[in-house]
């Protein structure tokens, strides 16, 4: 296992941290998980007051041995943003005891996905005063931000200065926020990558296509290695379910060079695929917005290049189904609320026949509703 500098928190973490969202099962399942992270050199375990029973299995797997092992990893837990200090306050007290703790190395307010969320941590007097209070009482160490925003909100929320890390998505098939990344990196912020493997596309299970042209290596290890490479990357979330699945990126913790000539040529591979799209890619300009049916047209046709180019239909109908489902953790409406009233086609500069873009992406994708993994 390789570590990295956490920016300007000075923690020195792993390049894998162990995410506790999907390890649920039980207890007992979440303490044999968090033993085998430790076993590989996982020093980081990062968890939120919103999944579930997370925080409290951790709690019992302090208490049941591995109390004595607290010094070999930091913790952090997120907390969604509250409208005062004295909720932000009564939360963390609730967190810290569910974890069976009296100190986190470093907290996170959950889920900036919004202005409004913005405006609630940049309030002198709103629940930033309270994590503030928090760390002058030693009770938490250091505090970022997790988000889910579009690209404005993030970078909007950078330059308050008032954090000194971000969790974000950013990954071979969605780079979007690579700006928010290089300005985290330019204020000296820590950078930890959500759910590269899940989020990232599905890469447990890949497409046969998507594997073939990941040959010889897998998709896994390409997107681990895609990040890892970048040194502006700090950490990425393994959201292991149970201990078997945290060997799987056994192959990349230990490589954090820059990529081989031989990476980068199946690098190239993969991104010629594209090519199967022809004329209809969508290059994530993001100019089609704002849509009048509230459609995340770029997103939408973000999960057709995929669907197309790598056959990555159960990625994509595994995201496509969150819409209208996800509230502002996955905003926008389905690709059928379409109109057809033509004011995205002007502004898009490869002038794609969005609607009918959007149709065949229902078309190819709806499979129904969805809800968020810790729902």
């Amino acid at each position: 296992m390789r570590y990295r500098r956490f920016g300007k928190t000075e923690m020195l973490l792993s390049v894998f941290s162990l995410g506790a969202m999907r390890y649920m099962e039980s207890a007992e399942n979440a303490h044999q998980t968090i033993v085998r992270a430790l076993e590989v050199g996982i020093n980081h375990i990062e968890t939120a007051q919103g999944y579930g029973k997370s925080e409290e299995f951790i709690g019992q797997a302090l208490r049941n041995g591995l109390k004595d092992q607290r010094e070999q990893f930091y913790l952090t837990t997120k907390i969604s943003p509250t409208k005062d200090a004295d909720a932000m306050r009564r939360q963390i007290e609730q967190s810290l005891k569910k974890l069976n703790v009296d100190y986190i190395d470093n907290f996170d307010i959950h889920g900036i996905n919004l202005q409004e969320h913005l405006d609630l941590v940049t309030d002198p007097n709103g629940c930033m005063k309270a994590v503030r209070e928090a760390i002058d009482q030693k009770m938490i160490g250091h505090v970022g931000f997790s988000t889910h925003a579009p690209l404005d909100i993030i970078l909007a929320t950078i330059n308050t200065d008032l954090f000194e890390s971000v969790n974000l998505h950013y990954y071979y098939f969605n780079q979007r926020n690579a700006p928010a990344v290089q300005l985290a990196h330019e204020k000296d912020m820590g950078v930890f990558i959500i759910s590269p493997s899940d989020k990232g596309g599905m890469l447990y299970a890949p497409s046969e296509e998507l594997a073939g042209v990941s040959y010889p290596f897998t998709p896994l290890y390409m997107c681990d290695r895609f990040l890892l490479s970048d040194p502006r990357v700090h950490t990425l979330s393994l959201g292991a379910a149970n201990p078997s699945e945290i060997d799987s990126h056994q192959d990349a913790w230990d490589n954090i060079e820059p990529m081989s000539e031989l990476e980068q040529a199946v690098l190239d591979c993969i991104n010629r695929r594209y090519t199967l799209l022809e004329s209809d890619r969508c290059s994530q300009c993001y100019e089609c917005l704002p849509c009048p049916e509230d459609i995340n047209i770029p997103e939408v046709l973000r999960l057709r290049n995929l669907a197309v180019g790598f056959d990555m239909v159960e990625f994509g109908k595994y995201r496509y189904k969150m819409f209208e489902n996800a509230g502002h953790w996955f905003p926008g409406r389905k690709a059928i609320r379409c109109t057809d009233c033509g004011d995205c086609l002007p502004r898009c500069p490869e002038k794609l026949d969005i609607p009918k873009l959007l149709r065949d992406t229902h078309d190819r994708l709806d499979s129904g509703e969805g809800k968020r993994l810790w729902e």
